[in-house]
């Protein structure tokens, strides 16, 4: 065996037991399984032209060796982005713990309340730093919160404010650089008209319906806004202000302005730089907008017991259920991220985040007293971290780079200099050493902190917040790590079990391919250092460009978009730009198959494209006719299609390439959905098919962890004639000649994760690349043979062979009162997570294995399938007390005194021999959601709050 292939850890089931799994398939060969699955008119006829695969000892001596190109000076340049210490309890435990990384999106919660409760918590402090009233569980970062923010306020425009037409959107010129260019992106396709300038000179016209603004502003100043708030409510202007949230904690919240939305990033309470992220985007608002926060939002209910339960609320996945109506695209969130931010807040609670806070503003203004000592001016009439410095710039810069500290340079007259939680008087002297080395001044030591307050009362916070029990109890590591733990045991992650999701690619998250990531040399890089400083990270960034290209057969890629929703926006707009450049921006038509992800309307029309939606035959392909017919309809405006290949319905439809040529021939360009590349990589790609442009999940194929639903990478792939349009970043200039404006805040997007997706790509190679593909195709036809008889599988390709992944029928089972979510909860007793669930077809569940996993667990979890189907038949429509309706069975039921079941304790708990070895207990019993959106409770509140909602 060779030791050293990375390939042969990867890859879960052997030789002798890929040997037995053709057998049962009934083919000779896995190339023979390959060529009736895969149509072969699209196979590649040459291996990816890649380099040989390290090891992972080579691989890690390599990644190493590019982290010591970083250079990691101490970095003041602010703008959205400190340096942060990120407690080594929650690193280790949760950052470092595939019990916390490995997890899937909570869409299950009675196997998910652990991160529920982290989210929850995450929620409340939110909520409680802004005084707002309601919080969802994270977006994507700063800058595309302040653009969600933005698209909200459009959306809950007030009758009178439609009818008069007010699409203008004013943006104070205090705003970071890069949320404005991601405004400007987000605005132009829906029709709003963005107004940047002075927020003291706004004349509150009526044909405004929002405003932005900036606390405390990009440079440093802190404004008293309530003023500005108050007019702008009385001319029905709604506000939204992005707002630093280690600030909060001693300036007056925005909530107590009036304001409708508050937006940020929580990227200062303990998550590394990563040269951009990933880090966790906040959004709060008004509960009265309820129904309109983007993203999820996690809340409280019971389960069958009348238990306190937690579960995902009201408009999860609604851009699934709204489809084109959807005024938001976003499917994921940052939830590794938003956990380890909302545990910095516990283990610090309130005192230890003023504390904090504290020490950064004091810091501050013994900076600001000491230049003003050497005669420098200070411009920032108040400020909490963030001092505006009037001083030559030129001489400034070189010396303070010798001496390895980065300042935020304006212009050649100011530069702004934002102080974080590491600093202390080394770091200030340091700092005030560079302006004495500039400009030959007398050298000063700086030996005392300045304890004047300068901060005015009516901007001073004065209320309270962290006071919930939880942000009041967990102070010594001890009790921190045994809270970490109590959550993460009532979790399912991919260390227990397999987690068959499918279209979602739940496979290995490799350690040797995460370790890098606690690594310093990687992790303090702020996004916005001269390009010179992160050598390590753009050799990463541009071998990683390079690969993607080769595995989709694309002339170039686009890291930026930090999650599949961004990439399917992203590439959209390319489209939009690449038409516009051609003369014709009338073409806005997107067609796009019945059967598609809910992202691809929804992101459609951001990007300001209407959507014609196409039929699909019985066997769950697409209708070549119909859509030949509606492309030609169309064709003077057609802009594109967007395809999932292999289909969402799991299979390589054989018309691909005449489909793609039918949009072509009418003037369109064609978008591939990356959901499903798992399927492809070595055998076929996206430009063999005949797309323009495709996004990959990187969390998906190439093996970026899910976090328990994030943090999520969707880059975009695209043909020779969009490169040019590849989008741009404000402060490092990234993308094509023809740039779109930015798609998210950061140059790289998250360039930390990036480092996952190259260590896999690095350490597999070409072979190994194609060999993982092929055994996903494998496993999943594998699966089918197993569960046949059992199971229908819903479509296969035209020789019989599912692709990746398979859709089990399970409607037929309603005649004997069992619906799918049912075998969910059941299969959460046998130690599973279960599949996707009624997606992409109602009552049906899809299974994808991935190449991750071995015969062992494979047949475990098809013997539990079979095991639930003769349960199944036991069931009867009459009699709703059975093993499945009651299921998922807690330790709590096990262990009662009472017992009155029609069925035993072991066969509620225990039904095959495996679950006695490894058993997993969900810490609740089902939850009832609709309880839960009724009585809508989304902080750690008070039991009162409980008591009046049961009332």
């Amino acid at each position: 065996m060779n030791t050293n292939s990375f390939q042969l850890r990867h890859i879960g089931p052997r030789t002798k037991e890929q040997e037995t799994m053709l057998k049962a398939i009934g083919v000779d060969s896995l190339d023979q399984l390959i060529y009736e699955t895969i149509p072969d008119d699209i196979r590649l006829k040459e291996d990816l032209d890649l380099p040989n695969a390290l090891s992972e000892y080579e691989y890690l001596n390599h990644i190493n060796e590019l982290g010591a190109k970083n250079k990691v000076y101490k970095s003041y340049i602010g703008l959205g982005y400190h340096e942060a210490i990120l407690p080594s309890v929650i690193q280790r435990n949760i950052l470092e713990n595939p019990g916390w990384y490995t997890a899937y999106t909570p869409y299950q919660a009675e196997i998910a309340q652990g991160r529920l409760e982290a989210l929850l918590n995450y929620q409340t402090m939110v909520c409680d730093l802004t005084g707002m009233e309601i919080a969802n569980a994270s977006l994507l970062d700063e800058a595309t919160a302040a653009a969600e923010a933005m698209a909200l306020l459009f959306d809950v425009r007030e009758r009178a404010k439609k009818k008069a037409g007010a699409i203008k959107f004013f943006v104070s010129e205090e705003i970071l650089p890069q949320t404005l260019s991601v405004l400007k992106t987000r605005a132009i396709p829906i029709g709003i008209e963005l107004v940047v300038g002075n927020h003291e000179k706004f004349d509150f016209a009526e044909d405004y319906f929002g405003a932005l603004l900036q606390y405390p502003g990009k440079y440093g100043q802190v404004t008293d806004y309530t003023d500005f708030v108050a007019t702008a409510n009385s001319r029905n202007i709604k506000v939204a202000v992005a707002a630093d949230i280690l600030s909060l904690a001693l300036l007056k919240a925005p909530g107590e302005f009036g304001v409708d939305v508050v937006v940020g990033t929580t990227q200062r309470f303990g998550i590394p730089l990563g040269y951009g992220g990933p880090h966790a985007g906040y959004f709060a608002t008004k509960e009265a907008y309820k129904r309109s926060i983007p993203g999820r939002i996690i809340g409280v209910t019971k389960d069958m017991n009348g238990d306190r339960a937690l579960r995902m609320a009201l408009q999860t996945r609604e851009q699934h259920i709204k489809r084109e109506r959807a005024t938001s695209n976003i499917c994921t969130a940052q939830v590794l991220l938003a956990v380890m931010a909302g545990m910095y807040a516990v283990y610090h609670g309130k005192d230890g985040i003023q504390f904090i806070a504290n020490k950064v503003h004091t810091a501050t203004m013994t900076l600001a007293a000491a230049l003003n000592r050497l005669g420098f001016t200070q411009k920032n009439t108040t400020y909490f971290d963030t001092l505006l410095i009037e001083v030559e710039a030129e001489k400034l810069k070189p010396v303070a780079e010798a001496n390895q500290i980065n300042f935020n340079y304006i212009d050649k007259d100011h530069v702004s200099i934002s102080l974080n939680e590491t600093v202390s008087f080394k770091e200030i002297n340091a700092i005030v050493d560079c302006f004495e080395q500039a400009f030959n001044i007398q050298d000063i030591t700086i030996t005392e902190f300045v304890t004047k307050d300068i901060i005015p009362a009516n901007i001073k916070r004065n209320t309270s917040f962290l006071d919930n029990e939880v942000f009041n109890t967990y102070r010594s590591e001890t009790d921190m790590m045994r809270y970490i733990k109590k959550l993460e045991r009532k979790d399912l992650a991919l260390n227990h079990s397999m987690i068959s999701l499918g279209s979602c690619t739940m496979k290995l998250n490799a350690a040797s391919e995460m370790l890098p990531l606690s690594n310093p040399q990687w992790g303090n890089i702020h996004p916005f250092v001269p390009i010179n400083q992160a050598e390590g990270y753009q050799t990463v960034l541009q071998n990683l460009e390079h690969q993607l290209n080769v595995v989709t057969g694309f002339a170039a890629t686009s890291l930026q978009p930090n999650s599949g929703a961004q990439g399917e926006f992203a590439g959209l707009m390319v489209i939009r730009a690449y038409h516009e450049a051609n003369g014709e921006s009338h073409r806005n038509i997107c067609l796009i198959p019945a059967s598609a992800h809910g992202t691809n309307p929804a992101s459609a029309v951001m990007a300001g494209m209407k959507v014609v939606v196409t039929k699909t035959d019985e066997k769950g392909n697409i209708d070549v006719e119909d859509l030949r017919a509606k492309a030609t309809k169309y064709s003077e405006n057609l802009a594109a299609l967007m395809v999932t290949y292999p289909s969402t319905h799991g299979v390589f439809e054989k018309a691909i390439q005449e489909i793609t040529q039918i949009i072509h021939d009418n003037g369109g360009q064609v978008y591939m959905d990356g959901a499903n590349m798992n399927a492809q990589v070595g055998l076929t790609n996206p430009a063999t098919i005949g797309a323009d442009v495709c996004h990959l999940n990187l969390h998906k194929t190439f093996a970026i962890p899910h976090g328990g639903g994030g943090p999520g990478v969707g880059p975009i792939c695209v043909a020779p004639q969009l490169v040019p349009f590849l989008p741009t970043n404000p402060v490092i200039t990234t993308g094509g000649e023809q740039a779109i404006t930015a798609i998210s805040a950061a140059p790289w997007g998250s360039a930390l994760a990036c480092l996952i997706s190259y260590g896999y790509i690095t350490m597999l190679g070409a072979e190994g690349l194609t060999n993982s593909t092929k055994i996903a195709i494998l496993n999943a036809n594998y699966m089918k043979e197993r569960l046949q008889g059992h199971f229908n599988t819903l479509y296969t390709g035209e020789m019989g062979r599912a692709a990746h992944e398979m859709i089990l029928d399970c409607r037929e089972f309603k005649q004997k009162g069992i619906e799918v979510v049912d075998i969910a909860k059941r299969l959460m007793d046998y130690g599973f997570h279960a599949p996707t669930v009624s997606f992409p077809v109602a009552g049906t569940i899809m299974v994808e294995p991935t190449e991750s996993e071995s015969i062992t667990e494979l047949d475990r979890f098809c013997d539990a399938l079979i095991s639930i189907r003769q349960e199944i038949e036991n069931a009867t429509k009459e009699d709703g007390n059975n093993i499945l309706k009651n299921a998922p069975h807690t330790l709590e039921m096990l262990t009662s005194d009472t017992w009155d079941l029609p069925y035993s304790r072991k066969e509620a708990a225990f039904p095959l021999e495996y679950i006695t070895d490894n058993k997993f207990w969900p810490s609740v019993r089902r939850v009832d959601d609709a309880y839960g959106d009724r009585n809508l409770i989304c902080s750690c509140n008070p039991i009162e709050d409980y008591m009046e909602a049961e009332a």
